[in-house]
């Protein structure tokens, strides 16, 4: 996209603005907004819930403090930052009263357009100085006060630039959030046949015309006459992992180690070796299916599949995926998935050579829907980087907009 540029630029002084257009006015922060600091509690004022998409009610995620009646108050039209680096880009423009914690900046904008500082506070060149202000001792700790943010240099155009930059700003933002949004249904939707493909192979083989016959089990339906019905414990057997705290997981290390939810990090002991699924048995991963491969450690919260008679892998993992294990979860303070229970479950089998077959089958048809997903994920990236290049050129006045 070819922008037009201002007629006259001057040198700011200040490394992250860099040139400036010479009309607009270069003042420190302070001198535009005013802080927010009235206590409240969150019995009067709705608590509010600062995220990188904005000012919202109080999510149900959120972690509650005890403390609700020691909080800040958020009107309509102030401009709320998050303190703490490690919520790095949480902040937004509140179209709500109520209150936040205490760790959040709440500032009123002062003559000028609302929505330009948003923008302009969003801009990744600005979040970075925004924290390069801050103090602390470590990353995860680092904090930015108002005392220190009040300092950084901001420049704003006159007030009709400011709102033609926010206009525009909000008309090209919109339409490349639409494009994301699009890209991001599309692999959905890949996902979502590949998952049809898979249960439909692993539980009817490959040849449209076969003859088929009832399973027996509502979730399979019909499967080739020539398939049979067998426990999970007559195809594989089942072995949870064995305890292993965090600090025998290490950085870097010999062998793998897998939980529930896959890959965990690394140890220097392992208890099996070669290529086998292994199901999530606790809490909200009971069910989950992942594969590992070589010497490895499996951990309490994986059992470990290895199967009887020599049969496929991917095929066998596949399977196991699609029968949604984590119905048979047990306790509802940590549910888990018990041996003795999920291996009495019937299962589709198909003879061995077909299995190669649909492994063989789906092998190819996930690699062409990863490569598809990969170009989409690309698109997407390039799409997120050119919004936040459009924002950082327009709110700094690298690009003429008005």
């Amino acid at each position: 996209m070819s922008m037009q540029r201002y007629e006259q630029y001057i040198d700011s002084g200040i490394e992250w603005l860099g040139e400036i257009p010479a009309h607009w006015e270069l003042k420190r922060l302070g001198s535009w907004f005013k802080e927010r600091r009235t206590k409240v509690s969150d019995k009067d004022f709705e608590p509010l819930s600062v995220t990188k998409n904005g000012i919202l009610p109080q999510l149900e995620s959120a972690a509650k403090s005890n403390d609700g009646d020691n909080r800040k108050l958020v009107l309509r039209g102030d401009y709320v930052i998050n303190s703490r680096s490690d919520r790095k880009g949480s902040s937004g423009l509140s179209n709500l009263d109520g209150s936040v914690s205490l760790i959040n900046i709440v500032i009123t904008p002062l003559y000028i357009n609302p929505e330009f500082c948003q923008f302009l506070f969003k801009s990744d060149a600005f979040v970075e100085e925004f924290y390069r202000n801050g103090h602390g001792i470590v990353a995860d700790l680092w904090t930015t006060r108002f005392d220190e943010m009040k300092n950084i240099y901001i420049v704003f155009p006159p007030i009709q630039e400011q709102e033609a930059i926010a206009k525009f700003l909000d008309t090209k933002c919109g339409q490349i959030d639409r494009a994301i949004a699009q890209k991001e249904r599309v692999i959905e939707l890949l996902n979502e046949r590949r998952q049809i493909i898979i249960q439909r192979a692993v539980t009817r083989g490959l040849n449209s015309d076969v003859e088929l016959k009832d399973s027996g089990i509502d979730w399979i339906g019909e499967i080739p006459k020539n398939w049979e019905m067998k426990p999970l414990k007559y195809i594989a057997n089942l072995e949870s992992g064995n305890t292993i705290s965090p600090d025998q997981i290490l950085v870097k290390g010999k062998y793998p180690v897998y939980g529930g939810n896959g890959f965990r990090g690394y140890t220097t002991t392992y208890t099996n070796n070669g290529y086998y699924p292994l199901i999530g048995r606790q809490g909200a991963l009971c069910g989950n299916v992942n594969y590992a491969r070589g010497q490895f450690y499996a951990s309490e919260h994986a059992i470990v599949v290895y199967p009887l008679n020599n049969e496929n892998v991917l095929w066998l993992g596949e399977l196991i995926k699609i029968a949604n294990l984590n119905r048979y979860s047990q306790s509802a303070a940590q549910p888990g998935i018990a041996v003795s229970i999920i291996k009495n479950i019937l299962f589709p089998y198909a003879p061995i050579s077909e299995q190669q077959e649909i492994a063989n089958y789906l092998d190819n048809i996930s690699e062409k829907i990863d490569k598809a997903i990969s170009i989409k994920k690309e698109e997407i990236a390039k799409l997120k980087e050119y919004k936040q290049t459009l924002i950082n050129s327009a709110v700094t006045g690298k690009i003429k907009i008005a």
